[in-house]
């Protein structure tokens, strides 16, 4: 038996037992024989979807708009229901608890069918609240476009360069892009920031080239007058896709590499930049993808040839896990990373100055927004665009803006 034949006999069965442990609390609550029919038909018809996606949809498509929707729709009623069955289970605990202790007790207990019917009621209730975060994320959630402002001060900073404004994107998955008027309205908010220089820190495809065609004209408009300048993402490098031939491969990966000269964007292949202003420098570098485990293209010495060691420094790395195991312990002294890579798993909880949790946090030390070690930064974009799932639920598209200051360094 194939080893795709087996996961997949661990997945229905995994999905069987959520649905048949939510089917339980409806039951509990309802007689009606269509609700429950409904019910079903419609588990149904997402999940055969789903399989039918995965089987029908080749690997040379890459990730397609049905793949994303097909992901969408489990989601969507897949997590209300892992609530469900959080509630449903616990009180099948207490039961068994109880049927234990039946046996060596005469006390008597609360009716376990009101009990039922109760925590029927609130795990339906409670499974309310992610269905209608989900169905928001899908609609609206993705295109709700979020500013975030830093003040970052550095004793080492030349005089010039305070008041030096930057726009950080990242992750746009043009691929994924459904509608052009919120995608504009997204470049229009970039735009208003008037920044000094803009940085794009990767993934500007799912996997192919050709997903950015449609979208050039708007990308191209961006405004800044030191300057806008890009590296590559995991993404760009087409490693999740198969290809006819190694030579189909290549040409795709270059024409990625094509698209940002076409939108005004400087492409830092393991290179640098010196930013001068009034007589004096700052140094932008860029490196290719280096992920922890995977694709490490980055070349990070390579990345940094002429530049100084007292220079200040502006490193561009998509994949955060770069910082946290190459760049903050460098004595070369970077600066500021500025990354992407995780999109806060376009899922999360997140109220501003008080929580933060994503299940992204389980797999990146450094998963979304500002973190600093040894006086060093690194800004986690959480993205643009999405991918996968064509959502976002409490984690929202993200414009950094980020201001250096002349002056004593950041707590």
């Amino acid at each position: 038996m194939s080893r795709f034949f087996i996961a997949l006999l661990i997945f229905s069965a995994f999905f069987f037992l959520i649905e048949f442990y939510a089917f339980q609390a409806l039951k509990t609550i309802t007689k009606n024989k269509y609700v429950k029919v409904v019910w079903i038909l419609i588990a149904l018809a997402i999940y055969l979807n789903l399989f039918y996606t995965l089987y029908a949809t080749p690997r040379s498509a890459g990730q397609t708009k049905g793949f994303q929707l097909a992901t969408g729709l489990l989601l969507t009623f897949l997590i209300p229901k892992l609530v469900i069955v959080v509630v449903m289970f616990g009180e099948d605990i207490v039961r068994v608890f109880q049927k234990l202790m039946s046996y060596v007790s005469v006390t008597e207990t609360q009716p376990i069918p009101s009990r039922r019917l109760f925590l029927s009621k609130l795990a339906l209730g409670l499974a309310t609240i992610p269905f209608a975060s989900f169905l928001y994320g899908i609609f609206q959630g993705r295109y709700n476009y979020k500013v975030l402002k830093y003040q970052l001060s550095f004793d080492d900073l030349p005089e010039a360069f305070d008041g030096f404004t930057i726009t950080q994107i990242s992750d746009i998955h043009s691929g994924s892009f459904t509608n052009p008027e919120k995608i504009q309205y997204g470049i229009d908010l970039i735009n208003q920031q008037n920044s000094d220089m803009i940085l794009f820190t990767g993934d500007i495809v799912n996997n192919k080239a050709d997903e950015m065609n449609d979208w050039i004209d708007a990308f191209k408009h961006f405004k800044a007058p030191f300057g806008k300048f890009s590296i590559l993402g995991n993404h760009d490098y087409g490693d999740y896709v198969d290809w006819p031939s190694k030579e189909d491969k290549a040409k795709n990966f270059q024409d990625v590499k094509d698209v940002h000269p076409k939108i005004g964007f400087d492409l830092l292949l393991n290179e640098n930049r010196i930013i001068e202003k009034d007589g004096q420098r700052i140094a932008l570098i860029g490196v290719e993808n280096w992920g922890k485990g995977f694709n490490q293209a980055g070349d990070l010495e390579k990345a940094s040839l002429g530049i100084q060691k007292e220079d200040f420094k502006i490193l561009m790395s998509h994949d955060p896990s770069h910082w946290e195991y190459k760049v903050k312990h460098d004595d070369f002294n970077y600066h500021i990373t500025l990354s992407g890579h995780t999109h806060g798993l376009q899922m999360g909880i997140e109220i501003p100055g008080f929580f933060k949790w994503s299940p992204s946090q389980y797999v990146y030390k450094q998963w979304a927004g500002l973190y600093s070690e040894f006086g060093r930064f690194i800004n986690v974009n959480r993205g643009f665009g999405y991918h996968a799932f064509p959502g976002r639920v409490g984690i929202w598209p993200e414009i950094t803006v980020i201001e250096l200051k002349k002056g004593s360094r950041n707590a």
